[in-house]
């Protein structure tokens, strides 16, 4: 039964994920946005074999198709990328990916989006 300090409807306090989300990610958020870089995508996911820390698994330019060859195969991929001047999120899940690993919460750290878009290997920018 739910308590008083857990129950997110009673305004008590919510129960962290335990996911650490690296500052990497917000500074590579940040190349991203700004006018004076190269780099236009960012690909996070957990940091090799742990399961809280979230970084930057691969970041650079060449926009959507290159974002989309360098996702991974078998672990949740979270991300940006600068499409048409316009700064879009992503959330990618391959099949196979254990169901506690799939949640959405890097999103928060790359703040500014327009939009999320549907990533997926293969994306063209003409398909967004």
């Amino acid at each position: 039964m739910p308590t008083l300090f857990t129950d997110p409807r009673s305004g008590g306090v919510k129960k962290s994920s335990g996911v650490n989300v690296l500052p990497i990610v917000a500074e590579t958020w940040a190349q991203i946005r700004d006018d004076k870089t190269d780099v236009d995508y960012l690909i996070a996911s957990f940091d090799g074999s742990s399961k809280t820390d979230i970084t930057v698994i691969s970041s650079g330019s060449g926009g959507v198709e290159v974002c989309a060859a360098a996702l991974l195969e078998n672990k949740p991929c979270y991300g940006g990328v600068r499409l048409r001047g316009r700064f879009v999120t992503f959330f990618y899940v391959p099949e196979g990916c254990p169901p506690l690993q799939r949640g959405r919460g890097v999103l928060n750290v790359l703040e500014g989006s327009d939009k999320e878009i549907d990533m997926r290997p293969g994306l063209t920018e003409d398909q967004c």
